[in-house]
């Protein structure tokens, strides 16, 4: 959709829902919205309006839930007033966050990360059901699309990767791992399918870019649209190493802002390098059977994740 398309659309579906004529309306671009998002004002609201595809519709709701369950625990986010289908186009309508972005706010840095592990402890104390990225709108049951050979739960995932780890495994060509360094990691995936984990929802996009800060300072979390049920408090962390690996995400004294504000101990973290291992090989193994195109990021983010975790972890020998 064209720019100018998607501010007359994104009029449209505001001006249906508020009953408004619409006097004003614009495009945020940047940040790296993954959504297009307007800006929509009229005689008497000022709203956000995202919109994507009509198959983005369960992201949506799914977005919605996150917000309603993080604002239970004291998260600010902005408040979902619709969302719906119009003209082959899913949307979102949700209130304006005032301040400005974490990327562009004047306070610091590490008070902003400092603030995002106070909340994902909050957000890890969410009660949920299932395991998964996708959330099942009815009875808000997070839910993973099985692969060939694993049945969708957590242990089918890590048997699925263990079951993987073959003498032809096409990570051992694409130069990911050696035939010594799969044995190792089998030992690696056992031992996690031996662990009793905690699971909660994790936010998926923990960064600066997806807050908002006020004159006051309070910090707003947006975006919740890669939300899962996963084990914690390993899911957002895993994320932000990730981010960190190909030089985005917190540096190193903000992450340890966060690690220090959430409270991890040394066990927690190496637990969470293997399951950080266990997740960057999956996902390449998804590349490879789905989407060819991106096998390669995937295998040198795979190749950097192994070497972070054999220099760093207490049992990374190989």
């Amino acid at each position: 959709m064209m720019k100018s398309e998607s501010i007359v659309l994104a009029g449209r579906i505001a001006s249906h829902f508020l009953q408004e004529k619409v006097k004003a309306a614009h495009q945020i671009v940047g940040k790296g919205f993954v959504n297009q998002v307007c800006v929509v004002e009229t005689e008497e609201h000022n709203v956000i309006v995202r919109m994507n595809d009509k198959d983005q519709y369960p992201i949506f709701l799914k977005e919605r839930w996150c917000l309603e369950q993080a604002a239970a625990v004291g998260i600010p986010g902005p408040e979902t007033l619709s969302v719906g289908i119009m003209e082959e186009t899913a949307y979102m309508i949700q209130t304006v966050v005032q301040g400005d972005n974490g990327l562009d706010a004047t306070i610091d840095t590490i008070e902003i990360w400092r603030k995002l592990g106070e909340y994902a402890k909050r957000i890890h104390s969410i009660p949920v059901a299932g395991f998964g990225e996708r959330m099942d709108p009815v009875s808000s049951t997070f839910y993973s699309p099985p692969h060939a050979g694993s049945d969708g739960s957590w242990q089918g995932y890590i048997q699925y990767n263990i079951n993987s780890l073959t003498e032809h495994d096409p990570l051992i060509e694409l130069g990911v791992l050696t035939q010594a360094e799969s044995k190792r990691v089998r030992q690696w995936f056992e031992r996690l399918k031996m662990e009793t984990f905690r699971f909660g929802l994790c936010h998926g996009d923990l960064s600066l870019k997806n807050t908002m800060v006020d004159l006051t300072g309070q910090i707003t979390l947006l975006d919740w649209g890669n939300a899962e049920v996963t084990v914690v408090p390993y899911g957002d962390i895993i994320h932000m190493i990730r981010c960190q690996i190909h030089g985005e995400g917190p540096n190193r004294i903000e992450l340890e802002a966060f690690m220090e504000s959430y409270g991890l101990n040394d066990y927690e973290l190496d637990q969470m390098r293997h399951v950080m291992v266990l997740k960057t090989f999956d996902t390449l193994r998804w590349a490879i059977d789905q989407s060819p195109d991106e096998v390669d990021f995937y295998a040198g983010m795979a190749r950097k994740v192994l070497t972070l975790v054999k220099e760093t972890s207490r049992d990374g020998s190989m």
